[in-house]
């Protein structure tokens, strides 16, 4: 992992959009079916809104039917870092951006074989970049 992003809060502010600003240093989340990713079957790469750090790959998504972009796997395991999550009475754990620790979405036990995962990831804490 390269050196961390350390911005102000105001710099921040300018930096993202309002949602993205929600989602990624306040840890919001959007509706479901609401992201433009969730029903994204191009191939590419998902890198962080926030400092553009690869996290996903196409190859990895898939459709949970939660309503937020799924992945089995993060591309590149240092680039996210996991934490408990005790908010709202339920424990989770938090997926965050290891490189400017933004707020991505939290990571569940149920998802498809091989590795069991569910990155479940708001489509506004990620952009996409196409495969040319």
């Amino acid at each position: 992992m390269k050196e961390k992003v350390k911005l102000t809060e105001e710099e921040w502010k300018k930096k993202l959009t309002p949602e993205e600003y929600h989602i990624l240093r306040e840890k919001g989340t959007e509706r479901p079916f609401t992201g433009k990713y969730v029903d994204n079957k191009k191939k590419g790469k998902y890198v962080c809104a926030g400092c553009g750090v690869e996290l996903f790959d196409s190859d990895s998504k898939f459709d949970s039917g939660t309503g937020w972009p799924s992945f089995t796997e993060a591309s590149a395991k240092g680039n996210v870092d996991e934490h408990e999550d005790l908010d709202y009475g339920m424990v989770r754990t938090e997926v965050t951006c290891s490189k400017c620790g933004g707020h991505l979405g939290h990571v569940f036990d149920d998802g498809p074989r091989p590795t069991g995962k569910r990155y479940c990831m708001n489509s506004a804490s990620l952009k996409f970049q196409e495969e040319k």
